[in-house]
C-alpha cells in the first residue's frame, strides 16, 4: 500500500501529526495520503487515563476546540504540592511553587478520550486509521533510507504457525514515515541504532509510572483538584511522586512515578505506590470508592539534553518516541502535539 506519510502509532502526536498535514493539504489545494497504525483494538486502548494538559498545542491545532467538542471540560480548580512524612502531609504554599509546578489554565483530562476524539477528526478529514496493526519491521530503500514499516503476521498460534485465521502482514510504503511508539518504542530503538540519532547526546533516563482510575464518594469528589506528592514512601536517594487528579463524574486518577535509577534491589515502585495509597491524607479519598482501571507504562525523563536527533532519510521520530515529556512539569501531551505538527509542516513543505 503506497502513501505519501504513514504515521506509526494513534496517540496524541501520531494523530496530531496525521491532522496537521491534512490540514495544511486542504489549505495549498493539494491531496496528501495519510495513514495511522496503531496496535491497540481501538484508538485510545493503550493509553492510561487521566492527566493535567496545557491546551496551548491542542488550541494551535483546533482553534476552535470547544465548539468541535474537545474532552477538555474540566479546568485545574486548585493545586496542591506536598511533601509527605509518613504519618504527616505539609503543603507548599502555591506563591512558592515554581512556574512549572502551576496549572492555572491547564485541564484534567482522560488522555483516552482526547486521543479518542483526535481520531474522529483525523477520520473526518480523510485520514485512514487502522487499528489493530502494530508495525512489526522497518523497511528499506536500497539507499538506506526508509522506506515504510511492515506490519506482523496475524493468526498465529504459540509457536508463531500460522492458524485456520493466518492473515499475511501488509507493507505500506510512503515517501515519510513518522514513528510515535511512545517511549522505548521497538521500532524507535531500532532507527537511533541504525541512523546514530543519539550521537552527542546524554543517554535518556527512564522512569515507571503506575496509575489507577477510581470512582470515589461525591462528597470527596473535587472536580479540578490536582494534588502532587513528594517524600514519603521513597526515601531522599530515590527519585519519584504521586499524582491525584480528579476528573469528572466523581472519577479520580492516582498514581505513582518512581525513575529507574533506584539503587536498591528490593525496591518495588508497584509496593510503594500501595504504601503510598496508605498514607492519612490520601487514604481518606479511597473510602467507599471503586478500582475502574489500571495499568503502568515507561516515562522518558532525560529532557532536552536527551533528545536525539530528530529527522533521518525518510522519516522522524515524534511524541515520547523521542523524548518529548517535561519532567519539571510533569506534562508531555502538549510537547507531543506539537512534535506531531512540526513534524507533519516538515514533510509537507519537503
Amino acid at each position: 500500500m503506497e502513501y505519501d506519510v504513514v504515521v506509526v502509532g494513534g496517540g496524541p502526536a501520531g494523530l496530531s501529526a496525521a491532522i496537521k498535514l491534512k490540514q495544511l493539504a486542504a489549505e495549498k489545494g493539494k491531496e496528501v495520503s495519510v495513514c495511522v497504525l496503531e496496535k491497540g483494538g481501538e484508538l485510545g486502548a493503550h493509553i492510561l487515563s487521566g492527566a493535567v494538559m496545557d491546551p496551548v498545542a491542542m488550541t494551535e491545532l483546533f482553534p476552535n476546540w470547544k465548539e468541535l467538542g474537545a474532552p477538555l471540560k474540566t479546568a485545574v480548580s486548585e493545586d496542591r504540592f506536598l511533601f509527605l512524612t509518613e504519618t504527616k502531609a505539609y503543603q507548599t504554599p502555591n506563591w512558592m511553587l515554581p512556574h512549572c509546578f502551576q496549572n492555572h489554565g491547564n485541564y484534567v483530562i482522560s488522555l483516552a478520550n482526547v486521543v479518542r476524539w483526535l481520531g474522529q477528526q483525523a477520520e473526518a478529514l480523510g485520514v485512514e486509521i487502522f487499528p489493530g496493526f502494530p508495525a512489526s519491521e522497518i523497511l528499506y530503500n536500497d539507499d538506506g533510507s526508509v522506506k515504510g514499516v511492515a506490519t506482523g503476521n496475524m493468526g498465529v498460534d504459540r509457536h508463531g504457525q500460522p492458524t485456520a485465521a493466518f492473515q499475511l502482514g501488509m507493507e505500506l510504503h510512503a515517501k515519510y514515515t513518522l514513528f510515535a511508539e511512545g517511549a522505548r518504542g521497538h521500532l524507535g530503538k531500532q532507527l537511533m541504532t541504525k541512523y546514530d540519532l543519539n550521537k552527542g547526546k546524554d543517554a535518556q533516563t527512564y522512569a515507571i509510572g503506575i496509575k489507577e482510575l477510581w470512582e470515589i464518594d461525591p462528597k470527596l469528589h473535587k472536580p479540578g483538584l490536582v494534588i502532587h506528592t513528594a517524600g514519603w514512601p521513597l526515601d531522599s536517594k530515590t527519585y519519584g511522586g504521586s499524582f491525584f487528579y480528579h476528573m469528572e463524574d466523581n472519577q479520580v486518577a492516582v498514581g505513582y512515578v518512581v525513575g529507574l535509577s533506584y539503587e536498591n534491589p528490593y525496591l518495588s515502585p508497584y509496593e510503594e505506590f500501595q504504601r503510598y495509597k496508605t498514607h492519612p491524607e490520601i487514604r481518606k479519598f479511597f473510602v467507599g470508592a471503586k478500582r475502574i482501571s489500571y495499568g503502568a507504562r515507561a516515562i522518558t525523563a532525560g529532557g532536552l539534553q536527551s533528545l536525539p536527533k530528530l529527522t533521518f532519510p525518510g522519516g522522524a521520530l515524534i511524541g515520547c518516541e523521542a523524548g518529548f515529556m517535561n519532567a519539571s512539569r510533569i506534562k508531555g501531551s502538549h510537547a507531543a502535539i506539537k512534535s506531531g505538527m512540526q513534524a507533519a509542516v516538515a514533510a509537507f513543505d519537503a
